[in-house]
């Protein structure tokens, strides 16, 4: 059975990178499921050459991914700071207030919607995990728990809820209907509403060979060019765009109605002529990105396996979804990296699926004194380091395994070579 873009519809699919067989990136191993099998399934993205989306082939369905979900936003210090930011920017870039009406797709536990809501503006969230809505209800931020698409656009709508800025933050990656998901949204917004869109830059995970952050639940993956042409075939057009750090590196578009016809931005102009610069419509630039995942794997596998032969201890932290990528498709296990940690109270007492390597709390870190501790949710590596801080007291050091095995140095060492 060939393959089609979920995008366009065309069959001109080829490989990008095949990751092997792995579990589904979120799931919660206990203790009693240890001795129990665990399902692995193809993780193999490809490439449309003719709208240039990279894409999984094979889908886990969403509701198997999505209805209990382990992640809850608000654990990361930087990634609130990061919301705030947006929220204090979005409301007087369009100058939101008391009559406005938000929507987030994918609120998880109301990180975002509680700025909103503590600035007297009207908001609710849209997310499919019950366990995470419960969290955002706390916050007091209104969730509906549903799978976005046209009917729970529809029904919002008929509520007095057609939205004057639909929110829409690393979501879209794990959207397996676009017609739906952005159909609904085309149908949410008022006429003169917009839409936000962040998303990982397949430009950065190009360059910085970060195939940590392809797994079950990210079908999809996109560059500007990618973005703007899925965006288009729903009635959607781009008009601004930011750059982001978060996530190694992302984007952030701002969209309305096509009909709308606003003016495009010097820096959309901009990043679409930089993207085709780099090669983002020529085959080259996608091709040789198995070779450079593999000698990343290599690269991990030399160093924790010196590290061992040295005597030394090496643990984790984070037990990310990007760090259970990391770990299966290089073969890393419990001889090698001995336990991880994780502020998420859900994740301790786990296991990570595949490796089977513990999950404990971060004090964790303080009673064993490892030598060595491996940052997995690399894109937080500053804070987590800073987290850290306390361990270099006996000597430990920090690393990232992205884009290469590096070291994290104090701020104050990374200020003193910078000068």
């Amino acid at each position: 059975m060939s393959l089609q873009c979920r995008s366009c519809g065309s069959s001109n699919l080829i490989s990008f990178v095949d990751l092997g067989a792995h579990a589904p990136c979120q799931t919660v191993l206990r203790p009693e499921d240890l001795n129990r099998p665990e399902t692995t399934y193809p993780l193999h993205a490809y490439l449309c050459t003719d709208c240039w989306l990279v894409q999984l082939g094979y889908l886990l369905s969403a509701p198997d991914i999505f209805t209990e979900y382990a992640y809850f936003s608000s654990y990361s210090d930087s990634w609130l700071d990061h919301a705030q930011r947006y929220v204090a920017e979005i409301v007087e870039r369009l100058g939101l207030g008391a009559e406005s009406q938000v929507v987030e797709i994918a609120s998880n536990d109301g990180y975002l919607l509680q700025y909103m809501v503590r600035r007297g503006i009207r908001a609710i969230g849209v997310d499919p995990a019950a366990n995470v809505a419960k969290a955002a209800e706390a916050k007091g931020v209104p969730t509906r728990v549903a799978f976005f698409g046209v009917d729970t656009a529809g029904s919002l709508v008929a509520e007095g809820m057609a939205a004057d800025l639909v929110i829409a933050n690393n979501v879209m990656a794990h959207v397996p209907d676009l017609d739906d998901f952005l159909n609904g949204i085309e149908r949410l917004l008022k006429p003169a509403g917009t839409l936000t869109a962040e998303f990982p830059h397949l430009l950065h995970l190009i360059e910085q060979t970060q195939f940590d952050t392809i797994y079950h639940e990210h079908y999809s993956y996109y560059s500007l060019i990618a973005a703007e042409e899925a965006l288009i075939r729903r009635g959607l057009a781009v008009y601004d765009v930011e750059e982001l750090p978060t996530h190694g590196g992302s984007l952030r578009l701002y969209a309305s109605h096509a009909a709308a016809g606003l003016p495009e931005s010097d820096r959309l102009k901009d990043l679409r002529m930089r993207e085709r610069d780099f090669g983002m419509t020529r085959l080259e630039t996608y091709q040789g990105f198995q070779a450079k995942t593999d000698r990343v794997r290599q690269g991990l596998l030399k160093f924790l396996i010196e590290a061992k032969s040295a005597g030394k201890t090496v643990v984790g932290y984070g037990a990310p979804g990007k760090g259970n990528t990391l770990l299966n498709y290089s073969g890393v296990r419990r001889d090698l990296l001995s336990f991880t940690v994780d502020r998420n109270t859900y994740k301790q007492g786990t296991y990570l699926p595949g490796s089977r390597i513990p999950v404990l709390p971060p004090d964790a870190i303080a009673e064993a004194r490892p030598d060595y501790v491996l940052i997995l949710p690399w894109n937080l590596s500053g804070e987590i380091s800073a987290q850290l801080a306390y361990t270099r007291d006996w000597g430990c050091r920090h690393f990232v395994p992205i884009p290469e095995i590096q070291e994290v140095l104090p701020l104050e060492e990374t200020r003193a070579a910078s000068c």
